[in-house]
């Protein structure tokens, strides 16, 4: 086959099925019918003499050659796009709608700053908030579910940081770390949170699927100890709640103390063991990606990421007691 000879239209439709990895919703995106698609693709196999896609129950799967292909399809195409039809992009007449996954906690933080840009520079851009209920949001951004999913997943994001072909982008919006909550007044609160006290306490664990075992609990089994989960809630706002009238110790991200609604009855101290840092990641697939909207999107979300970090609870008196007198 001569490169002369290609029709360079396969390529746009192939860039598309790689992207969604689904014939029919890629045939929605060229506004194309699925026979179409699929003649497309057929034409291209013929072109390069390899199966490019397999058919699975859940859409296609690219070959070797598809994978090693795709990345340099998709930059030629994003090259030719913005060279023949440059950005004239105006936020304030912008109409979209967004789908954002977030948790509780998540939302209840950004939310309100965000729908203040929304109100002074984008008033024709819509949210609508979907449950986050997983650490694992790709299924959802593959199916088109969700525009943007915004949250901490370890699994993903380390994945995605080596994986080369993946329709699924990411970026790192701000890294801290995990604090044990209580309510002020707690026994525990007095002192240095020691290993031996943290484990004879009851605890309330954050978790999406009620699973009573979670970070901390890996990290005390490392070390041959263990503690007594009394309670697991599905929100931060429900736990801060709960640890302000109990005597339930709970862990949280520290940057996220302030949307439980009881910042002013709780109190966070240092762990008494080593937890990997948190990380606040924004995924979104590629197909969104091109969108200037979802860029505007995406650039506010960055903003709000430092601004939340300017506004993190500082040390509680005990722990700079602590730090002076050390």
């Amino acid at each position: 086959m001569s490169f002369l000879t290609l029709d360079l239209n396969l390529l746009r439709v192939f860039d598309a099925v790689m992207t969604e990895q689904n014939l029919t919703r890629a045939a929605g995106h060229l506004a194309m019918t699925q026979p179409a698609v699929s003649n497309a693709i057929k034409r291209l196999r013929e072109s390069l003499g390899d199966e490019l896609l397999i058919r699975t129950a859940y859409g296609v799967k690219p070959t070797p050659r598809a994978e090693a292909l795709w990345p340099a399809v998709r930059q030629a195409l994003a090259a030719l796009e913005a060279a023949v039809m440059p950005e004239t992009f105006d936020v304030s007449k912008a109409q979209a709608t967004f789908r954002l996954a977030m948790a509780d906690a998540t939302a209840a933080l950004w939310l309100p700053s965000l729908v203040r840009a929304i109100e002074k520079e984008a008033p024709g851009v819509n949210i609508r908030m979907v449950p986050l209920t997983t650490r694992e949001p790709r299924p959802m951004l593959l199916r088109g579910d969700i525009d943007l999913a915004v949250g901490f997943f370890p699994g993903v994001a380390a994945q995605l940081s080596y994986e080369t072909g993946s329709p699924i982008r990411h970026e790192r919006l701000y890294s801290g770390e995990y604090v044990a909550v209580m309510r002020k007044g707690h026994p525990l609160a007095k002192d240095k949170l020691d290993l031996e006290s943290y484990c004879k306490a009851d605890h309330l664990l954050v978790s999406f699927s009620g699973r009573a075992h979670g970070l901390v609990d890996e990290a005390l089994a490392q070390i041959g100890r263990e503690r007594r989960i009394l309670l697991t809630v599905n929100q931060f706002f429900t736990a801060g709640r709960v640890v302000a009238n109990s005597d339930l110790v709970t862990v949280l991200p520290r940057h996220l103390i302030a949307s439980t609604g009881a910042a002013d009855s709780l109190v966070w101290r240092e762990l008494p063991f080593q937890l990997p840092a948190v990380h606040l990641d924004m995924l979104w697939h590629e197909r969104d990606g091109r969108s200037p909207a979802h860029r505007w999107l995406r650039t506010n979300l960055e903003q709000l990421s430092v601004t939340a970090q300017k506004t993190l609870p500082q040390k509680s008196e005990m722990s700079e007691k602590m730090e002076k007198m050390a």
